[in-house]
């Protein structure tokens, strides 16, 4: 029976090879110039979405979205990262947004870990992204602890004027209490 351990480091060598890879094939001042775009267009959110067919009843989505009347740099960042969809909304701005986990964890983090942030509110605002992907991507948002934990952190990210939550970390930790409150009383004595 083959070693699944030795797989998966092969493929996740594999996986750090082609980023680096993708990477160092993106000219510096371009790489520069773009976050430089992101950091004063761009935002990193995580949203929350009730889903009665989930065992916890709740979806938290990672997005990376930068919004430009002029379509040029949009284009160019999303032919970059290789993935994400550009949308016109109503009132004639052009977004750029990327939801798809994976795109997330392999395109979107190691681009602007390979080309940071300079102001401290997108530094800030990105690490806080980070910690909630990498709890994701280890599957923590699947189970009742997890949520909460990501909710929690959530709180955190984007602060100030403007930021608008659908859901607050009340209403999830209400709906999870509730949630906790019927397994117990469903389970057989």
């Amino acid at each position: 029976m083959p070693n699944l351990t030795k797989k998966a480091s092969s493929a996740d060598n594999q996986q750090e090879s082609f980023q680096e890879e993708w990477l160092n094939k993106i000219p510096q001042k371009l790489g520069f110039y773009l976050t430089g775009f992101v950091d004063g267009e761009g935002s990193f959110n995580v949203s929350l979405r009730q889903k009665p067919d989930y065992v916890i009843k709740w979806q938290a989505v990672l997005s990376f979205n930068v919004s430009q009347r002029d379509i040029t740099n949009l284009v160019t960042l999303k032919e970059i990262l290789g993935c994400g969809i550009i949308k016109k909304r109503f009132d004639g701005v052009y977004s750029l947004d990327i939801t798809k986990p994976s795109n997330i964890v392999l395109r979107v983090i190691p681009f602007f870990r390979r080309f940071p942030f300079r102001s401290k509110k997108a530094i800030k605002n990105f690490a806080i992204f980070c910690k909630i992907a990498d709890l994701m991507h280890k599957g923590n948002h699947k189970h009742i602890e997890g949520l909460k934990e990501i909710v929690s952190i959530r709180e955190t990210l984007n602060i100030g004027a403007g930021r608008t939550r659908k859901y607050t970390e009340a209403d999830v930790l209400k709906s999870l209490l509730e949630k906790s409150s019927e397994t117990i009383r469903q389970d057989p004595i």
